[in-house]
């Protein structure tokens, strides 16, 4: 098969794959570990995979494991998978040979979605635009935090707040802190500018476009738009409140906090599980039932088109409204004023039904390989899937085919199920014939 007939879900599938390559090749070097003598490869592939992916698992721990160079090759990976490989690479060509080519344009919108092809070039320029300023709007809180709060040197201060600015806005979760980010429990000036970008990043580059050409005309707010914007808040509260309920009076999590550090941590983790995977309280003293209803929140995920993972919420959204209009017998299915094409219910139950199979046979291989629980199991496969990077511990301890299981989820939950599927298996010609209809009893 020539490169030109490349179709670009395997393209977006190829661009992945290099760049996690290079990344594990540069993350090899000795120069990039505090201590090179105990350096593995599947390590450094473990953790190009989550930087990549914008995940945020580890298999080592991110602040003693690697140095200086090591963190920068994983903020570069992070902030590359957060905005696209493909789309970085159009706007690269944007900005260096003045145009791009039709192949190019097709591959940067079977990554980001895109609706048209005709202004793909300002699209992702406004989209890298849109993205460093909200870093660089993050890192100004957080290096203030981190010099004047906690008195950390200048330059100290300058590299956390980048990284954990970059980190959060991406999705990512890696902190530079070897118990995540618990230890700023206490402190609303850290843990509520890294919540605020963490949701900001995961409503999807396609909001912030809408928002931007639209502006505050409901009206004129496309359904996913509505979707995103509509299921965030609702989630993000919802996810506070079951959270603050179910772990009040646990002494491992929030036990031992007065109630503003209780509320407060509670929407901290609330936004964290949805989309970036920090842990600002220690999972693994989580209730059974904290740990399930927060695998829901993972698997609905964020906005599509940015830096969450996921099903996303215009997928869960869409399969909601179907199966109220179902209930109610009506005929077409309508959602906040628009009627819904057809061809997005077969989208979408296709999205579902991947993800859970992938899911299912993760933590079936999981269970037949290790001696952990379903439980810390079924988080740890979601997490990995949904690209959040929560875990319960069980991470440090996975055995060889347990982490590349892991790492085979999370490219997977990256790119999207679809696109994985429509990547590796062979498409042939459209039949130009339909066979004759029936319909089964269903349920």
């Amino acid at each position: 098969m020539s490169f030109k007939k490349v179709n670009p879900q395997r393209s977006v599938l190829i661009g992945f794959v290099s760049a996690i390559l290079v990344g594990t090749s540069l993350l090899f070097l000795p120069a990039a570990h505090q201590d090179p003598a105990n350096n593995k490869v599947i390590d450094d592939l473990f953790t190009a995979v989550s930087a990549t992916c914008v995940t945020g698992l580890t298999t080592v721990d991110t602040a003693t494991h690697w140095t200086f160079l090591g963190q920068i090759i994983i903020l570069a990976l992070i902030q590359m998978g957060g905005l696209g490989f493909m789309t970085l690479s159009t706007a690269i060509g944007a900005f260096v040979l003045r145009k791009i080519s039709l192949n190019n344009r097709l591959k940067a919108s079977a990554e980001v979605r895109g609706q048209g092809l005709f202004d793909l070039r300002r699209m992702v320029l406004a989209v890298i635009r849109i993205a460093l300023l909200i870093e660089f709007i993050g890192f100004l809180f957080l290096f203030s935090r981190f010099f004047f709060g906690y008195k950390l040197s200048f330059t100290e201060s300058l590299w956390k707040g980048i990284f954990h600015s970059v980190s959060a806005f991406n999705n990512a979760g890696f902190a530079l802190y070897s118990d995540n980010l618990i230890s700023f429990y206490h402190d609303p000036w850290v843990l509520l500018p890294l919540s605020f970008l963490t949701v900001l990043g995961g409503l999807g580059f396609p909001v912030f476009m809408q928002l931007r050409k639209a502006g505050a005309h409901i009206r004129l707010w496309n359904m996913g738009t509505k979707l995103v914007l509509l299921g965030t808040p609702i989630l993000l509260f919802l996810g506070t409140a079951v959270i603050a309920v179910l772990e009040w009076n646990n002494p491992g999590s929030l036990g031992t906090m007065n109630s503003a550090e209780k509320i407060l941590n509670s929407f901290a983790q609330s936004a964290f599980t949805r989309t970036s995977g920090f842990n600002n309280l220690d999972i693994s003293t989580f209730h059974p039932s904290t740990l399930l209803f927060m695998d829901v929140l993972m698997f609905i995920g964020g906005g599509p088109a940015g830096t969450a993972g996921g099903i996303k919420i215009t997928t869960f959204g869409v399969l909601l409204f179907v199966a109220i209009t179902e209930i109610r017998g009506e005929g077409a299915v309508n959602i906040l004023g628009k009627r819904l094409a057809r061809s997005v219910h077969r989208e979408a139950i296709t999205v579902v039904l991947l993800s859970t199979a992938l899911i299912f046979v993760a933590v079936f291989a999981l269970q037949l390989l290790t001696a952990f629980t379903t439980d810390q199991i079924l988080f740890e496969v979601v997490s990995g899937f949904a690209t959040v990077g929560l875990t319960t511990g069980i991470t440090f301890e996975m055995p060889l085919v347990g982490k590349i299981i892991l790492i085979i989820l999370m490219i997977c939950g990256r790119i999207g199920p679809v696109t994985a599927a429509a990547a590796l298996v062979y498409r042939r010609r459209p039949a130009l014939y339909e066979l004759p209809k029936e319909r089964p009893l269903i349920g």
